[in-house]
């Protein structure tokens, strides 16, 4: 399956959980609810999973998280903030670098309609 079939699945999960539970709740809500709903879809979900942090001689197991990583092929980030800003393109840039990922996902949860929350990257 490639990356743009993973993301419409994804997208059309996101959409269903942000139909069914609205606005206004925790990124964790959110993030459990889809995750469940791609794994209906037979997608392959991995949650806040751990990603390594090497800085010289340090290594930390996990210096940061990922929200989702579908399929081993797609990062999703999840929000619910008023609007994005410059460092959540950031953070999910570097998530796709670090893991050598080609397309991620960033979705704000928090908006009335999920099609103003969507935003695509592509290394």
């Amino acid at each position: 399956m490639t990356e743009d079939q993973i993301s419409k699945i994804i997208l059309d999960c996101a959409f269903k959980v942000h139909t069914r539970l609205g606005p206004g709740l925790l990124e964790s809500a959110y993030r459990k609810c889809l995750a469940y709903e791609l794994r209906k879809a037979g997608l392959s979900v991995e949650e806040e999973k751990p990603l390594p942090l090497i800085y010289d001689e340090i290594r930390m197991d996990c210096g940061y998280r990922l929200d989702l990583l579908v399929n081993s092929k797609v990062i999703v980030e999840l929000k619910t903030v008023e609007a994005f800003n410059d460092v959540h393109q950031a953070q999910i840039l570097t998530y796709m670098k670090l893991t050598d990922v080609k397309l991620g996902l960033l979705l704000n949860f928090y908006v009335k309609s999920l099609k103003n929350g969507i935003k695509r990257f592509i290394l």
